[in-house]
């Protein structure tokens, strides 16, 4: 069933203790994942992270050499805030044509049996944020492939390859999809609000670069959940699985 824009959310399943979050660029998962992160490690979770690039094209001004490694160093500096202290990238795949398919898949697939988590967070995957705003490529290409890993990586017969590397069979049991027009889920983030707003700000260089506030941006994203999680801060997702 598709959740409507104005039916209740209801509360993110807890009885999880460990997380996988992948996104395509440094400041994905900031954009409003962050607090939900700082709920969950505050409640004892352990949450990773995975980013697909390092988010070298991001920044108009800087060259990709250089946007690279600093970029890097915001987002380890952000998760920090958040409780996530294992962050992790992916080399070999250029920010801005992240093209989809087993390569990927495999390279994911791969990390959740490292991880070896019961909830795996991913960013929308489908083509459109709302009517009228479609979603990037990249995002795309990894919420789907982030999807088909959570199956590969539970299937020994897909990538045999990882079972000859020590990664045996992994089951994620949850899949949560942030930003997704089709949330019908949220996580109370009341308590969490300023961390989320100083992990986003932790990405000056990049939120300069666009005349971001991340006051404002994290307010936006978690007030209009609010409206559907009674009047409560949150971080709206597309739950998959039961």
């Amino acid at each position: 069933m598709t959740a409507t824009d104005d039916a209740p959310l209801d509360p993110m399943p807890t009885d999880w203790h460990r997380a996988l979050a992948i996104a395509a660029h440094p400041d994905d998962l900031e954009y409003g994942v962050a607090g939900a992160v700082a709920a969950w490690t505050d409640a004892g979770k352990e949450i990773g992270y995975l980013l697909v690039t390092r988010g070298e094209a991001g920044i108009d001004r800087v060259e990709p050499q250089r946007a690279g490694p600093l970029r890097e160093a915001e987002e380890r500096a952000g998760a920090a805030l958040v409780g996530a202290h294992r962050v992790e990238f992916l080399d070999g795949h250029r920010d801005g044509v992240i093209e989809y398919g087993p390569a990927l898949r495999r390279e994911l697939a791969g990390a959740i049996r490292r991880h070896r988590p019961e909830l795996v967070v991913t960013l929308n995957h489908h083509d459109y944020w709302a009517p009228g705003a479609p979603n990037s490529a990249d995002h795309r290409a990894v919420g789907r492939a982030a999807l088909d890993a959570v199956a590969d990586a539970g299937n020994r017969w897909i990538f045999p390859e990882l079972v000859a590397d020590s990664l045996e069979p992994w089951s994620a049991r949850l899949i949560a999809v942030a930003s997704s027009p089709h949330a019908g889920h949220a996580a109370d983030v009341s308590a969490t609000l300023d961390r989320a707003i100083a992990s986003l700000a932790a990405h000056r260089t990049y939120l300069e670069s666009l005349g971001q506030d991340a006051r404002a941006i994290v307010g936006q994203i978690t007030g209009a959940a609010a409206a559907r999680f009674g009047g409560r801060p949150a971080v709206p997702f597309e739950l998959i699985g039961s």
